[in-house]
């Protein structure tokens, strides 16, 4: 017997289609599409002001493939880290960062990753397959119920800085974002959601050539080639030229600076010659930095480096007019900082 199509991957045309075809009248379309994405129902029994001859039908017809929560942990600073279940069993995770002046919702966009970043404990799993539009929807619906529940106000800000590569994930990512952004669904502003990258570069041409509205980060790390090709070696097909050639086309098209999300670590980009090498790629396009502190995963070979290293870092952005900004972590205690999203359940 043929699988049930998810509900959920229609549009709102394909839907009314749907209802004119079987002779139904076609405001329906708007009543269950309203309950899909606006009240995120779980199950078509839940559409109250449908008839049970309708909601039958829909049953015969679809599923809704709404995420789980596998496992729930929460951390003694407040942050939130789900395991997520998806339809197929597979597990993401996905985090709710509260701070004083704002509710941040980190979500995934793949489960598991394609890149090799040395310092990244997602980067040890296997990518295993892009999520969908209404996978990354839904948990951004999840955790800004959270955020209702435990800190009394709706999330502020969205980053997809979870597990995956975003670009790699390009459509179903835009089309997570639409929604996100719609009034059909949570109506945020475009504006307070920021797609971190590691740089494909042509795809960030192609966000700036699709007129997107969010923000753009990039992990970027190192400033020089050998020492970012030895610790995201998939960098070297994407050199640095190449990204600062799209971070430029970026902003002349959108007119939105980027983020460079940066560690350092003892004895690999703690010295004058990296500090340099970044200041002078900062200035080729409007930007700003946030330095990150380093959440140990299993890699030896990376440490933090000490304050001294990171203060100057800081002293030199300044005094060359580039924002920067110490970026502490948070939910460290249950691996749900920036780099340890693998899916740990013990």
């Amino acid at each position: 017997m043929e699988a049930k199509k998810d509900i959920r991957s229609l549009t709102i045309e394909e839907l009314t289609s749907f209802f004119k075809i079987n002779n139904m009248p076609t405001y329906r379309a708007t009543q269950v599409y309203n309950w899909l994405w606006k009240k995120s129902c779980l199950s078509f029994d839940e559409m109250t002001n449908v008839s049970l001859e309708l909601r039958n039908l829909l049953k015969s017809k679809f599923v809704i493939n709404h995420i789980k929560i596998n496992k729930f942990q929460k951390s003694k600073d407040g942050t939130i880290k789900n395991a997520i279940s998806l339809f197929d069993n597979l597990l993401v995770e996905s985090v709710l960062i509260p701070t004083q002046s704002r509710t941040t919702a980190c979500i995934s966009s793949q489960v598991g990753c394609s890149l090799d970043c040395d310092f990244c404990a997602t980067s040890k799993m296997d990518r295993i397959r892009n999520l969908n539009p209404d996978e990354i929807y839904d948990q951004a619906v999840t955790i800004n119920s959270q955020s209702i529940k435990y800190h009394g106000r709706p999330i502020s800000n969205i980053v997809f800085m979870g597990m995956g590569e975003p670009l790699l994930n390009y459509n179903n990512v835009i089309k997570g974002i639409d929604k996100i952004t719609s009034k059909d669904g949570l109506g945020m502003s475009p504006k307070r959601i920021t797609v971190s990258t590691s740089g494909i570069s042509k795809l960030i041409i192609k966000m700036a050539d699709d007129n997107v509205k969010f923000n753009l980060a990039i992990s970027l790390h190192s400033a020089i080639e050998k020492t970012r090709n030895e610790i995201m070696p998939f960098s070297k097909k994407f050199p640095l030229e190449n990204l600062l050639e799209a971070v430029q086309y970026w902003y002349l098209k959108t007119n939105k600076i980027v983020t460079y999300e940066y560690i350092v670590w003892e004895g690999i980009n703690d010295d004058d010659d990296h500090i340099n090498a970044l200041v002078n790629f900062c200035k080729s396009s409007p930007s700003k930095v946030n330095l990150i502190e380093y959440n140990t995963t299993d890699n030896k070979l990376f440490k933090s480096a000490n304050n001294k290293a990171i203060n100057q870092y800081v002293s030199k952005l300044e005094k060359n007019k580039i924002p920067v900004t110490i970026r502490k972590s948070r939910g460290k205690d249950i691996d749900a900082a920036c780099g340890q999203l693998a899916n740990k359940l013990d």
